[in-house]
């Protein structure tokens, strides 16, 4: 019934390619999470030159290694550098931190959905 194109349904407005494209970025919101990730990525090399270059530092003032980054273990022939690594655990540990308050501050304007939140049954 519907799928005659001579029947009183709608008529099929025909789209170019172009605002076919445009149509699914705006659908999907592929501007937004574009420009979000750029910022994400922006703010990661932020975190983490703050990391590298003041964080580590001072924590290895108090080691005596003098470094965290040299911070390692011997274990019979083998070196373990794990200085580094606790230096990216930190890395991750404000970024997760900085999206936790972002999130909080969106809920709280509810811009976004707050998930912590149980639901309403009604």
């Amino acid at each position: 019934m519907g799928s005659d194109p001579g029947s009183a349904s709608a008529p099929v407005i025909k789209r170019s390619l172009m605002q076919e494209f445009v149509d699914f970025l705006k659908t999907f919101g592929v501007i937004g999470l574009a420009i979000a990730f750029i910022i994400g990525q922006a703010a990661s090399k932020l975190v983490t030159d703050l990391v590298n270059d003041i964080v580590t530092p001072f924590i290895g003032l108090f080691l005596p290694a003098g470094n965290l980054n040299a911070v390692k273990i011997t274990v019979e022939h083998s070196t373990f550098l794990y200085g580094h690594l606790i230096g990216s655990i930190i890395n991750f540990l404000i970024i997760a931190f900085i999206v936790f308050i972002a999130y909080k501050q969106l809920s709280r304007f509810k811009l976004v959905e707050d998930k912590t939140k149980p639901s309403e049954s009604k």
